[in-house]
């Protein structure tokens, strides 16, 4: 059978059991939750609660991303979603199947609970452009909600570097509704702390992102990260 899991990404490596994996198969055909905006535009007057961070990485030379450099890695971390805090979320996926169009279980934790909730990745984005003048090279991805989710809406992940003095970026961006919650309790749990939960995903998500990065270009092993910094060790020759 298929490993579920991320590729090397400690937030991807949610548990292969074989109720994950049902899960994540029942997912395959299910309907998004909502409908997005014909221009992926989401406006903060319709009820939209909009999201962007910005988290600066270690920069590179200027010019095209390097080797194995800040850009390379990051654009690795973020392929495997390894930049989620595995305390607060984890998903399960096929690696194996194409980034575009992927369907993800992520498994969202809150202290003993956890709630189950799937995605589909809507857009990879790969190029150059033009912002205010300025050459950037961008790589990312998007996930929409799926029906069942605790949240309408979407997410992107990209990692950007400025082709003119070298500098790299993390960028998350989100916009969210509250979804149509069933359960009262739930509901109410959601309403309480949702979301102070956003929040502190996406601050989590650029400080690993960050401590990542920092990690590989010093020669070591992100092993897992369950508490407030990413464990590493330094890579064994061999």
């Amino acid at each position: 059978m298929p490993d579920p899991s991320g590729s090397g990404g400690s937030g991807a490596r949610s548990a292969s059991s074989s109720r994950s994996l049902r899960r994540l198969d029942r997912l395959h055909d299910v309907p998004l939750n909502y409908e997005p905006p014909a221009t992926d535009t989401y406006d903060a007057g319709a009820g939209w609660v909009i999201d962007s961070y910005t988290q600066p990485l270690p920069g590179e030379a200027p010019g095209a991303p390097e080797a194995g450099g800040v850009w390379e890695v990051a654009q690795a971390a973020l392929r495997d979603y390894e930049f989620a805090d595995p305390r607060l979320i984890r998903a399960v996926y096929y690696p194996e199947r194409d980034l575009a169009g992927r369907t993800m279980l992520l498994v969202g934790r809150f202290g003993p609970l956890r709630f189950h909730m799937g995605a589909r990745v809507y857009a990879v984005v790969d190029e150059t452009r033009l912002v205010e003048g300025r050459e950037v090279r961008v790589w990312g991805w998007g996930y929409q909600t799926l029906r069942g989710h605790l949240e309408t809406g979407r997410m992107r992940f990209q990692v950007w570097k400025w082709l003119d003095d070298g500098a790299v970026e993390f960028h998350l961006e989100a916009a969210s509704r509250a979804a149509r919650i069933a359960n009262p309790i739930v509901r109410a749990g959601f309403r309480v702390f949702g979301r102070r939960l956003q929040l502190r995903f996406a601050r989590r998500a650029c400080e690993r992102m960050d401590a990542i990065v920092r990690a590989r270009l010093a020669g070591r092993v992100v092993r897992e990260s369950t508490g407030d910094s990413v464990d590493v060790a330094p890579i064994t020759p061999g």
